[in-house]
């Protein structure tokens, strides 16, 4: 059997943190019994931390990973790392604030074999129109900048093989801001057996979203400079 890790980046996530651990645990079934959600918490002012602890009283494959930054970025290269670490198969990528099924995660795996990444593509957004229209910018830049065509740059529902995503974590810095983006670049750009998979995406089920547009602007500006810094480490 392969080992999986679900992992999950969460900052202030108390209205939703419960319910998303209770939806995705069973995605475990079946798996090498190495495999874990691990869930990136650090930072948070709320009680997420508490309620992620007294869950692993009850779901003993549930891990909580406090060694990282507060910003999403930095955690999910964290928890990318810990993957390749722990030598496990398979990496699942999504975010605790419940706007992913976990019921279309079956129709990933099953396919596994067949590619290095499967990446999700949000043709109908529940977060916005705004939302949309940047990730629509994104798509343009990469084509511009890296020469790569893709759907959904940053979707928050991807597997991917980790012996593949360990030739490309060593490029990111711990506190890169967009790993995501890169990534999905990464894999596309050098040819890596990849896949694009419709998926539905849920208004944020609860609380309230700590990335609002203002940061995404401010973080979109930086990209600019970071793309050209990638582009020229890139082979031809």
């Amino acid at each position: 059997m392969d080992s999986l890790y679900v992992v999950m980046p969460a900052y202030n996530e108390e209205a939703n943190i419960e319910q998303v651990v209770r939806q995705w645990y069973p995605v475990l079934l079946g798996k090498d019994e190495r495999s874990r959600i691990v869930i990136a918490d650090a930072g948070s002012t709320d009680s997420t931390h508490a309620i992620l602890t007294r869950l692993t009283q009850e779901f003993p494959q549930l891990e909580i990973l406090t060694e990282s930054d507060r910003q999403h970025g930095p955690k999910l290269i964290a928890l990318y790392k810990k993957a390749i670490e722990d030598q496990i198969d398979y990496v699942f990528q999504t975010d605790s604030d419940g706007q992913t099924d976990p019921v279309e995660f079956n129709a990933f795996w099953d396919e596994r074999m067949l590619y290095d990444g499967i990446f999700g593509n949000r043709t109908v957004r529940g977060d916005g129109k705004s939302r949309a229209f940047v990730e629509k910018v994104v798509c343009m830049l990469l084509r511009l900048y890296f020469k790569v065509r893709v759907p959904d740059a940053n979707a928050p529902f991807r597997l991917m093989k980790v012996s593949t995503l360990a030739k490309y974590m060593d490029r990111l810095p711990d506190d890169y801001n967009i790993p995501n983006i890169m990534l999905t670049t990464f894999f596309v750009r050098y040819h890596e057996k990849c896949s694009f998979k419709v998926i539905s995406f849920k208004p944020r089920q609860g609380g309230k979203n700590s990335i609002n547009i203002r940061k995404i602007i401010g973080i979109g500006w930086k990209a600019l400079k970071d793309f050209r810094g990638f582009k020229k480490g890139m082979k031809a």
